[in-house]
């Protein structure tokens, strides 16, 4: 199943090119390219006869060019990236357009069918390919001919299916570097002569490729199996009924992010830099944890600042770490945790009715669980820093300061410093009581950790019918319905750290103790994303008409009606409401009243609720002309549509546009498929032009994932080209260009950058929630007024004179933030954005005639003309393979080159979101037996053993703007040994 469910995702990256081939039908005797079968349009055609940009793969194919998994289909396909991503998921991008949207309500940009049903969440990206018939890639929206539409493409992947007529076996045993080692197996039994089984697996272990500095260790390792049955019955020469069944588990410390950059800010303000991407560590001063535990919070909340565990102006717990420049090596005190698995069971009936129709009926069901857990910053903290807090609360607890404080004090310390100021510090586990560390969920470290949780668990069903016409004139049909449901059983995104437990227990204490409550912590001690249930109800009714003017002009029209149904209830959580120490569900605190999930209503609502429905009406158009049986081109209009969501909610102190909405796509193209010389030569070449309107694009705001919508514009173009000058040496190359941008006026603040590059602007670190905000004179150019009002202000509130605000902060002055290496024009400081805000109403003219503009989301900036995320400008792929008789036997070396243009990881582009080229080589030899019976192959994968980078995140701010980056695999060599009979 997970073969089957990578190699899909494999095709997604294949619905890009032609090159790659797939079933034969006909194995030219002499030299040719060999012919392919595909079934795109529902019925069996030779792929150079199909006026659609599609794309075929078999799995010896995959074989030869060391596609064993999704990733590596990106090194030969033109227009294609996939790139693990932030969240537990990937992003599988087809000329530019990949899942750029983030969160569980969001649609996949590319729609993955196995067997030609649809999957709504799949781990596409884990497994490896094994025992399939045949992938095929659809590019551009597809809706009028499959069950879920998406604005990308399609990828199905077929099964190999049971073989009624003979007994057969094949195996695979694979032994390569970092002690891997991997198995492969199929058994195909005929029952009688109209049923058959068909059993098929892989499994796959190997030692880390990360190893980590702190304890030696080798981290992201691999461990998993998939496993697939399948059964075919034919009651009747006109009945067919398929049953398949996959499973797919994986246990073991792979990483989900690979590896941290930062341009560490000297200020902590921003915490990474906006000039480079180094392997820096961020300033810790400028996270949440670190924040709320400072001397200058405790102060304005009028907090004994002994408590404190340092100053924002202090001591930084990750100044002097280690971050190793070798993507291969981190330093971690928190090693990961990795497990997924996936349940897919499906029927199908396919039932001919007269000789005039066909009909085919199937059903699919999908079960995913997901669970990673990893450090959050890669790093490792200072705790020196920490001393004289942990020594207040120790004395505390032990009545030092008093019966009144030991109280409320004591059970913080016996959660968190069980053995004193200098022992061990205990971090709250990521569960599902509220309680953490308070109620007994704790991990315990010499060093303070943090670290974060994503998991998910869902279920899903559809089921489709689809009629098909096989008249002998002029004029067919293929008239299709689906109707699906999704559910979410939960989703959850944890963060957790010592620095936010320790606010949780001491404040909350300081804080029940000032409302005179019994001993309590807030809750939730850890930073929760939670979605307690989501629903998706869709059907769609979709169907084309065939009309044939002559025996080479042929005209193609289908329509598409979508309706999806959304329902999400989800809240976020953090530090919002005091919990009784003893309490074994933070939810059943009498003092729950005082969280509210969704301010909107009236009450207290202990989440937030959302409901959302699109209907729309999608359809394609198709004129091609056979010029020659060797020559096609076709023209195409085609009009697709993604589905609008829900935003996941924030905490109650930020504010972001609830939903998004749907994503269309008016593709055009045009396209050309051709052969020469007999066949030894075929050239594919295909132009394209899209125009998308509210493209889905996420963004961190406040530590979640938002989505808003933007219009953009791609073309581009690829060739692809097979050339077989003799029976022994085939050549396959593609090359492609491609150009994104966006296409209308957005504005849209940097995070990187909240003052928008301008030095008449100051950047404010909240001591009170860590969120950045910024400040700009209105009078362009007013650089003293504006610093002066920020100044000003600080002194306001060191001086306890802003009502709410207790004095004695000691906040400073604005400062630079290092010159023009930092990538930052405006200063920086340390303030409360509220008070800001506040007293630039009042006041700002004092400051500036024109007045002071507090931008509490930072200043935007036009982001039109910028390059969309992931869409490398130009890619060029080619391999070569020559087949050498040695008797019986066949020897078949064979080298493959991919060369990757740079793209951009930020919708905001600039050189410290750029993506660089990379250039990738592998290579292998294979000698086969007579028939090809067995098997023995020797390969090496990655032979520079480049870090080539395929994706990068930028964090949230009051994460310091850290980015994560994900990259290929280092170098791969090995042997391998099979059979087939």
């Amino acid at each position: 199943m997970r073969g089957k469910l990578s190699l899909l995702v494999g095709v997604c990256a294949a619905a890009i090119s032609n090159p790659v081939f797939a079933q034969t039908a006909t194995d030219a005797a002499s030299s040719g390219v060999e012919q392919i079968i595909v079934t795109a349009q529902r019925q069996s055609q030779r792929l150079q006869d199909v006026p659609i940009a599609v794309s075929a793969f078999t799995a010896e194919n995959l074989e030869k060019q060391q596609i064993k998994n999704t990733s590596d289909l990106q090194l030969t396909l033109p227009n294609v990236t996939f790139t693990k991503t932030n969240f537990t998921s990937a992003s599988f991008t087809i000329r530019g357009i990949g899942d750029l949207c983030t969160g569980v309500s969001c649609d996949s940009a590319t729609a993955i069918h196995l067997n030609d049903a649809p999957l709504f969440s799949t781990r596409l990206f884990e497994g490896e390919f094994y025992d399939l018939a045949q992938i095929e890639v659809l590019r551009g929206p597809q809706g009028t001919l499959f069950g879920r539409n998406a604005t990308s493409g399609v990828v199905n992947i077929r099964t190999a299916k049971p073989n009624l007529n003979a007994l057969a076996a094949a195996g695979e045993v694979e032994y390569g570097n970092y002690n891997s080692i991997k198995v492969k197996g199929m058994l195909n039994v005929p029952i009688t002569q109209t049923l058959a089984v068909r059993a098929a697996g892989f499994y796959l272990k190997r030692d880390g490729y990360t190893k980590n500095l702190y304890d030696g260790k080798k981290l992201d390792d691999r461990d998993l199996y998939g496993l697939r049955g399948s059964l075919t019955w034919e009651p009747g020469p006109s009945t067919t009924i398929d049953i398949v069944g996959q499973y797919l588990r994986e246990k073991d410390s792979r990483l989900r992010i690979q590896k941290q950059l930062c341009q560490p800010d000297p200020t902590g303000i921003l915490g990474c830099l906006n000039g480079s991407t180094p392997y820096g560590s961020v300033n810790g001063n400028a996270t949440l944890a670190s924040i709320l535990t400072s001397k200058e919070f405790f102060a304005i909340r009028g907090l004994p600042t002994a408590f404190a565990l340092g100053s924002l102006y202090g001591n930084d717990v990750y100044k002097g770490t280690v971050n190793p420049t070798d993507p291969r090596v981190i330093n971690t005190d928190f090693n990961p945790q990795y497990y997924t698995q996936e349940t897919i069971l499906q029927g199908t009936l396919k039932q001919d009715i007269g000789d005039k129709f066909s009909l085919k009926i199937e059903g699919n069901y999908e079960r995913v669980k997901i669970d990673s857990e990893q450090d959050y910053n890669n790093s490792v903290q200072d705790r020196s820093g920490f001393a004289a807090g942990l020594g207040a609360l120790q004395a505390a607890a032990a009545g030092l300061l008093g019966p009144g404080l030991q109280a409320y004090l004591k059970p913080v310390a016996a959660a968190l410093i069980p053995q004193g100021a200098s022992g061990p510090l205990c971090t709250s586990l990521p569960e599902d009581t509220g309680t953490g560390v308070f109620g007994g969920h704790s991990i315990c470290a010499s060093t303070p950790l943090d670290f974060d949780r994503s998991r998910q668990d869902n279920e899903s069903f559809t089921v489709e019918s689809v009629l098909s016409s096989k008249f002998d004139g002029k004029f067919n049909f293929l008239l299709g319905g689906i109707y699906g449901k999704y559910k979410l059983r939960v989703n959850d995104y944890y963060v957790d750290s010592f620095g936010l437990d320790y606010f949780s227990g001491v404040v909350g204490a300081f804080t029940a103790l000032g409302a005179g409550a019994p001993p309590s912590f807030l809750a939730t001690p850890y930073y929760r994303n939670n979605t307690s249930d989501m629903k998706l109800n869709t059907f769609g009714i979709f169907g084309e008409a065939y009309y044939s003017f002559s025996d080479k002009v042929k005209l193609t029209a289908g329509l598409r009606y979508n309706d999806d149904k959304k329902t999400l209830t989800a809240r976020t959580t953090l530090f919002n409401w005091l919990t009784p120490h003893g309490t074994a569900d933070a939810t059943t605190s009498p003092f729950i009243g005082s969280y509210d999930a969704d301010p909107g209503l009236s009450g207290n609502q202990l989440y937030q609720v959302r409901t959302v429905h699109f209907k729309e009406v999608t359809g394609r158009a198709v004129l091609d002309w056979q010029i020659t049986p060797d020559n096609l081109l076709y023209a195409s209009y085609s009009r697709g549509y993604k589905s609008g969501g829900i935003n996941p909610p924030l905490s109650p102190i930020f504010t972001v546009p609830e939903g998004f909405k749907p994503e269309f796509v008016n593709a055009f193209e045009i396209g050309s498929k051709n052969t020469f010389d007999n066949g030894k030569l075929q050239l594919n070449v295909t132009g394209f032009y899209y125009k998308y309107k509210d493209l889905q694009l996420s963004r961190i705001v406040a530590r979640t994932s938002v989505n808003d919508n933007v219009s953009a514009s791609i073309y581009g173009i690829e060739a692809e080209a097979i050339i077989r000058p003799i029976r022994a040496v085939t050549v396959n190359m593609s090359a492609s260009y491609l150009h994104t941008s966006v296409s209308e006026d957005k504005f849209l603040a940097n995070p990187r950058d909240f003052g928008a590059g301008r030095s008449d602007a100051v950047i404010i670190k909240d001591i009170t929630n860590a969120a950045n905000c910024a400040v700009g004179a209105n009078t362009a150019g007013n650089v003293a007024g504006v610093n002066a009002f920020v100044n000003t202000v600080n002194g306001l509130i060191n001086a306890g004179a802003i009502p709410g605000v207790k004095g004695g902060a000691g906040l400073q002055g604005t400062t630079s933030f290092g010159g023009p290496d930092s990538g930052i024009a405006s200063r920086g400081a340390y303030s409360v954005c509220a008070v800001l805000d506040a007293v630039a109403a009042s006041n700002g003219k004092a400051f500036d005639p024109a007045g002071i503009t507090v931008y509490s989301s930072g200043i935007p900036v036009n982001i039109r003309g910028n390059k969309l995320p992931g869409a490398p400008n130009y890619k060029f792929s080619a391999g070569i393979q020559y087949e050498i008789p040695v008797g019986d036997l066949a020897l078949t070396p064979r080298v493959d080159l991919v060369l990757t243009g740079e793209s951009t990881g930020s919708i905001f582009n600039g050189s410290i979101n750029k993506i660089p080229s990379f250039t990738q080589a592998n290579a292998q030899i294979q000698l086969d037996g007579p028939n090809k019976r067995w098997f023995i192959r020797g390969f090496i994968q990655n032979i520079s053993n480049a870090n080539s980078i395929t994706g990068a995140y930028v964090t949230d701010q009051s994460s310091a703007n850290f980015t994560n980056i994900f990259t290929l695999e280092p170098r791969r060599y090995g042997v391998a040994a099979g059979f087939k009979f």
